[in-house]
């Protein structure tokens, strides 16, 4: 489970992830990564599951599996990040190990291309 301190509530941090980070995708999900130019206790991470991913049993599966797999890769990312994982459709058929697969490659991948872009 991701731990509370880690969840993003603010619609502003959401936002700014969104609109002004970078952006990794692959077929079940895309990661939105920003660096925050204030101090922060650790990384921030906020979950975006559309009524595109299935009905409401599906799209609680699905960010059940997402929440267990962003904690499980907190570690990569940097102490003053915003992430946003948003589900795509395929996520609701997709088996959790492939689930896992697709977060900790766009993670790697958007922490990656942050770490080339100035802040």
């Amino acid at each position: 489970m991701l731990p509370a301190a880690h969840r993003m509530r603010r619609s502003v941090d959401f936002e700014r992830a969104v609109r002004r980070g970078t952006r990794a995708g692959r077929s079940t999900v895309v990661v939105h990564l920003n660096r925050q130019t204030e101090e922060a206790d650790g990384p921030l991470v906020g979950l975006v599951v559309s009524k595109a991913v299935g009905n409401a049993v599906h799209r609680n599966l699905v960010k059940r599996r997402l929440r267990t797999a962003a904690a499980r890769h907190l570690d990569v990312l940097p102490g003053d990040a915003l992430v946003v994982l948003r589900a795509l459709p395929g996520a609701a058929e997709a088996e959790y190990g492939q689930l896992e697969h697709d977060v900790a490659r766009a993670l790697a991948r958007a922490v990656h291309r942050a770490a080339g872009s100035p802040r």
